[in-house]
């Protein structure tokens, strides 16, 4: 009787083990993520700050406990981007945060006229903060590291959006994007650039001023002409918006004569040629427009009074000043000041 009583014991000691066993398998092995979800971990987030942006999105809290412990994950976790899609176990995500295998993320810069700005901008989508960027796109020994100085290198940057991991420097990121510029530089591209007589920087420069005239793709290669023109024949390319930004005024809605003398070498109206660096990042289709200029004969332009984005365009001045006027009356009537 006591043998058959110490066998039921045995037996169920054994199934009480084995389903722990099983429990503990499961937690280990089993799915642990309750839905997809993306993970930031900042190079300035402690671990608990890890575990608190971890914990709702996954189960088995025990079970990743016990196996980041036996990792060494709060000493040894890897900031970066993560995705946690089901099907993933406890094990699989502890090893992927120790060995920090992140998931790219997608950048986009475009229209920014500023570094200023452009830090801001990469402040938000990468792990840096723009103090950091704002560093970096000033610093004179990281642009001459990529051939550039501290006010031009603001034109070596290609607005698109592309892939980095998320705890990219600043200082990798602007080695990155000067292969993006090399690569955006096509033997075809330097071959049209050199029917303007511009260098790559005179290019991005014009191109930015271009950009800053109008949002109408058609349209560039006409007002592109007028400044090439301008330049070709020694006449102040008198650019509205880069008196704009020699003021660092953008809500600027009306230029006026007094805002005409601003003391800036990126002024147009003071300063003959193209300013010493881009007044905003152009994007590729004013790039291409001041490639592909259109030839003419006009060197005067003017926003036409319907407001509809589009220019008038003349070859005198007589004709610019009714243009001009024209506009100016428009002007007056919705009452812009």
């Amino acid at each position: 009787m006591q043998k058959k009583n110490w066998l039921r014991i045995s037996l169920a000691g054994f199934v009480l083990v084995a389903a722990v066993a099983g429990t503990a398998l499961v937690q280990f092995k089993g799915n642990a993520v309750v839905r997809e979800h993306e993970l930031f971990v900042s190079a300035r987030a402690s671990y608990q700050t890890l575990t608190d942006s971890l914990m709702p999105v996954i189960r088995h809290h025990a079970a990743f406990g016990i196996y980041a412990r036996r990792l060494g994950l709060a000493q040894s976790f890897k900031p970066g981007h993560y995705v946690l899609r089901p099907g993933m176990n406890v094990i699989e995500i502890v090893r992927m945060l120790k060995l920090g295998v992140q998931t790219p993320v997608r950048v986009t810069i475009q229209n920014v006229r500023t570094p200023a700005q452009l830090a801001q901008r990469l402040s938000r989508q990468l792990d840096a903060d723009s103090t950091a960027w704002m560093a970096a796109l000033t610093s004179k020994q990281l642009a001459g590291e990529v051939g550039f100085d501290s006010v031009t290198l603001f034109s070596m940057f290609i607005p698109d959006t592309y892939e980095f991991y998320w705890t990219v420097s600043p200082q990798d990121f602007v080695h990155r994007m000067k292969r993006e510029y090399d690569r955006f530089w096509t033997p075809e591209r330097d071959a049209r650039r050199q029917r303007s007589g511009l260098s790559r920087l005179e290019v991005m420069t014009l191109a930015s001023i271009v950009y800053e005239e109008t949002r109408k793709t058609d349209e560039m290669p006409r007002i592109a002409g007028v400044y090439i023109n301008r330049l070709r024949r020694g006449i102040p390319l008198q650019a509205d918006p880069t008196v704009k930004y020699a003021m660092q005024d953008f809500a600027l809605r009306r230029i006026l004569y007094k805002h005409l003398k601003y003391p800036s070498p990126y002024n147009t109206y003071v300063n003959k040629g193209l300013p010493p660096s881009p007044i905003c990042m152009p994007g590729k289709n004013a790039i291409e427009a001041v490639l592909d200029f259109e030839k003419h004969d006009y060197i005067f332009f003017c926003a036409r009074p319907t407001f509809d984005g589009y220019h008038n365009f003349a070859r005198t001045l007589s004709e610019h000043n009714r243009n001009a006027r024209a506009y100016s009356a428009e002007l007056n009537r919705r009452k812009i000041k």
